[in-house]
C-alpha cells in the first residue's frame, strides 16, 4: 500500500484584513511527532491570537484537528481538508495567526486558514512512499554491465555500489516487481548473479 507524505518543514505567511498568518507544516509519523511540533510553534508564537493545526497519521488511522478558540470549523477543519484533499498523510500543519483588528467572518476565516495550509504545502516536497525490498546483488565485472542496464527496466533505485574481487549493487525495487527483476537478471547473467534480500519496508520513490 503506498502513501504520499512531504520529505521536508516548511512555512509560508500572508497578511489577511491586517491579520497576519503563518502556515508551518512537517512529517509526523507519530502523534508523539505531531504533538510536539504543534507544542514547538506554540512556544514560538506565545503571544499569537491563535495557533490552529490539523494532523493526518497512517499509525491507527488517526486524525485531529483543532480551531484553537476560533469559531468552530473555521480553522482546524479547513487545514485537515487542504491535507486530505491532497492525499497527504503522516504530517502536520499549523497555522498561527496574529489579529490584526478586522473582523473576517466565518468564511473569511475558513479561506484564510485553507490558504495558509495550502501555501506551507506547496512548498514542501511531496514523496511517494512504496512498500519496497532492498537487495543485494553480486555478480562479476563481466555481468555488471548487464546487471546495470536491467534495474532501471524495473524502476530500481541503486543506493550503493561496491568494486571489489567481484561487485555487489544495493538497490531498492517495489515489491511487486522483486520476484520478475530476480527472474530477468538470473536470465540474463545465465545464473552467474546472487540475489539477497536485505530487508522489506517503505521506501521513498
Amino acid at each position: 500500500m503506498s502513501y504520499k507524505t512531504i520529505r521536508n518543514r516548511t512555512e509560508a505567511s500572508f497578511t489577511e484584513k491586517k491579520s497576519e498568518f503563518i502556515g508551518y507544516i512537517s512529517p509526523a509519523g507519530t502523534e508523539e511527532e505531531a504533538i510536539g511540533f504543534i507544542n514547538e510553534i506554540r512556544a514560538m508564537h506565545r503571544k499569537a491570537t491563535h495557533n490552529c493545526y490539523a494532523y493526518i497519521l497512517r499509525n491507527n488511522n488517526t486524525g485531529r484537528h483543532s480551531d484553537d478558540g476560533e469559531p468552530g470549523g473555521t480553522a482546524g477543519m479547513p487545514i485537515y481538508d487542504v491535507l486530505s484533499k491532497n492525499g497527504i498523510t503522516d504530517v502536520v500543519c499549523v497555522v498561527t495567526r496574529y489579529f490584526g483588528g478586522i473582523l473576517l467572518g466565518a468564511g473569511g476565516l475558513v479561506h484564510a486558514y485553507s490558504k495558509g495550509a495550502s501555501m506551507a504545502l506547496a512548498n514542501a516536497e511531496i514523496v511517494n512512499m512504496e512498500v519496497a525490498d532492498s537487495l543485494k546483488i553480486s555478480c562479476d565485472y563481466t555481468m555488471y554491465g548487464i546487471v546495470n542496464s536491467v534495474l532501471p527496466e524495473f524502476e530500481s533505485i541503486i543506493r550503493d555500489t561496491e568494486f571489489t574481487d567481484s561487485v555487489c549493487i544495493y538497490a531498492d525495487v517495489k515489491t511487486e516487481l522483486t520476484e520478475s527483476l530476480t527472474a530477468k537478471l538470473i536470465d540474463r547473467c545465465n545464473g552467474k548473479v546472487k540475489i539477497e534480500k536485505l530487508k522489506s519496508g517503505y521506501v521513498e520513490f
